[in-house]
């Protein structure tokens, strides 16, 4: 199935270098504590994107990594901000010295005019993965100052600089694996990889995120060492969880890793059992004061049986994808500690959660504290699928609600699927669910992409419009998850209003009727007239995308009740489908038309 993606950003290394210098500067004003740490975090995070984009663009000039003027100095920056980031949390974010000189004269020495790709690190921004962890598996791994440490970018980038900064080792140098995604390989500088590998028996540190379904990036770079000569036992990893290698994993690099040695600390040997003032129940009563008790963790679909009499009427929940969030009780009041991305990532969304707010919409947001964001939990409020609300009220707070983000949350137009993409999902993952003679019938019923793709205004989409999103306060409407799903680890990302206008229609069970009435409210209160045609498009492909996703969720899991969940869920979106493509030979509403197809 077609559902995962990668988010990519094109910048100015001017406006990167801006926005770690404004985040330093802001770091040294502040008093000591977790929210100065985590400014500091996030310079550190701008930064490693910047060397990132600049190193990656030097690889794709020359076609391999090699050792430059931009990747030493890049790779030094870093490490002096590491060990900046160091004391900080040795300190239990009590210690901020000033950063030595070289670090501002190295960072502003890149070209400010050059334009680069960066990429957003998976990790940090969707799995709760702590750059800090990685300094507390340096400690533990017993290596030294003579340890070559070795990133894998993009996160590597920043996390082998961590590493190095723990060891006391130099610099680390980075490295871009290529190629198919289970078979990567390294591209290296003869002469950066006989300068390396000249000490017959130094120690080889490889840090990255992951393994995922087939370690081939930890692999390439292995490969490369041992194919220079070093032994297997001077190869040492630094991963981001303690799991086997996946299921498309070479023999080759099972047998390597599962006897390697390997160093990591998870996020809850960092923020459950850490250190006190390091813990995050610290962090939340600096906020909100003494917990009434422990925080209780309602990860990975737990939080259904807080809404939900009983366990078979819970909805579907893809429980490996979802974020990291617990409950907590201060003076009474419940509290949701939701992880929402370290550095930019979650101070925006935090940003979005005071304006949807302020306007009515979602609960109210207390803080946003390295990564995790405390809001209101509502206990006392059934969610739409068990509670009562006018159709008309419904329809009428939907639209308002979908306005308010479209007049306000405008997005950059290379931060979603094009419609060429969602179209090839859209045909891809039904033939895979619903065999090839309805994915035919679906492309027939398509618009060609090229002819609507201009009508596409992109905003910072909902993408999580479901019944069980919403609670229900007498008749008012509350949105919950409303700050993640269109900047998620899948491919969909930002797009036009139309994608969660089709949402809702499929999510709410809207009429005709009421679809027409949620259009023209969203094209009143927003001030741009829904497109017809863009939302016909839309519909199917909006099906196609959760069909692929249950299933790709159920098929990670093993028998039992969740996976029952998900594949039904699959299933009425399959049938949603098969009602599209039965219906797909009947006139299509023109662009005057007020009807909106009901799917």
């Amino acid at each position: 199935m077609l559902v995962y993606g990668d988010i990519e950003r094109t910048e100015t290394v001017g406006a990167k270098q801006a926005f770690v210098t404004n985040l330093l500067s802001e770091a040294f004003t502040m008093p000591p504590g977790i929210a100065r740490h985590g400014v500091l975090v996030t310079a550190f995070i701008g930064a490693s994107e910047l060397v990132q984009g600049l190193i990656d663009a030097e690889f794709h000039e020359r076609g391999f990594d090699a050792r430059s003027a931009d990747h030493a100095a890049g790779m030094e920056c870093l490490s002096i901000l590491a060990q900046a980031v160091k004391e900080s949390w040795r300190s239990s974010f009590g210690a901020l010295s000033p950063l030595h000189p070289a670090f501002f004269e190295k960072l502003h020495g890149f070209d400010p005019s050059r334009t680069i790709r960066t990429k957003q690190a998976e990790g940090y921004a969707f799995y709760a993965l702590y750059p800090e962890s990685y300094l507390e598996a340096a400690r533990a791994s017993g290596l030294g100052l003579d340890t070559q440490v070795i990133g894998i970018r993009s996160i590597g980038a920043g996390l082998s600089a961590l590493v190095a900064a723990e060891l006391g080792a130099p610099a680390p140098i980075t490295l871009r694996p290529v190629g198919h995604p289970f078979g990567r390989e390294v591209r290296v500088d003869p002469d950066l990889t006989k300068s390396l590998t000249s000490e017959s028996r130094k120690t080889f540190a490889i840090v990255d995120e992951g393994p995922g379904l087939s370690g081939s990036s930890f692999g390439a770079v292995a490969d490369w060492l041992e194919e220079a000569g070093i032994s297997r036992d001077q190869i040492h990893f630094f991963p981001s969880h303690g799991g086997a290698l996946g299921p498309q994993a070479s023999v080759r690099h099972q047998a390597r890793w599962s006897s390697a040695p390997r160093h990591l600390a998870t996020m809850d040997d960092l923020l459950l059992r850490g250190a006190p003032v390091q813990h995050l129940e610290s962090w939340v009563e600096d906020l909100l004061g003494p917990l009434d008790q422990p925080l209780e963790e309602i990860s990975g679909g737990a939080w259904r049986s807080r809404r939900y009499p009983d366990e078979g009427s819970w909805p579907s929940a893809n429980i490996q994808q979802e974020r990291r969030k617990f409950l907590a009780r201060a003076n009474g009041t419940a509290w949701l500690v939701k992880f929402a991305g370290l550095g930019e990532t979650g101070a925006q969304k935090f940003q979005m959660a005071r304006q949807l707010h302020e306007a009515g919409f979602t609960p109210e947001p207390a803080a946003c504290r390295h990564g995790f964001i405390v809001e209101r939990w509502h206990e006392g409020l059934d969610s739409l699928d068990c509670a009562r609300i006018s159709r008309e009220s419904l329809v009428d707070q939907v639209g308002a609600y979908l306005a308010f983000r479209a007049r306000h949350f405008p997005e950059a137009e290379d931060q979603g699927a094009s419609l060429d993409a969602l179209r090839q999902m859209a045909i891809y993952n039904t033939g895979q669910a619903l065999g090839e003679d309805v994915a035919a019938a679906l492309e027939q019923s398509l618009a060609d992409p090229s002819i609507i793709e201009h009508k596409v205004r992109r905003i910072c989409t909902d993408n999580r419009l479901h019944a069980w999103e919403w609670l229900v306060s007498s008749d008012r409407l509350i949105k919950t998850d409303a700050l993640d799903h269109s900047a998620a680890h899948d491919l969909v990302g930002h797009q036009d209003v139309s994608w969660d206008i089709a949402g809702a229609i499929i999510e709410l069970d809207l009429s005709e009727a009421e679809a027409t009435r949620l259009c023209r409210i969203v094209g009143q209160e927003s001030g741009r007239r829904v497109d017809q045609a863009l939302l016909a498009f839309m519909l199917p492909c909006y099906l196609a995308f959760q069909l692929g996703a249950h299933l790709m969720a159920a098929g990670s899991l093993g028998e039992g009740p969740e996976t029952i969940r998900l594949r039904q869920a699959g299933d009425r979106y399959g049938r949603r489908i098969h009602d599209h493509v039965n219906r797909s030979g009947s006139p299509e509403p023109s662009q005057e038309q007020e009807e909106v197809p009901a799917s």
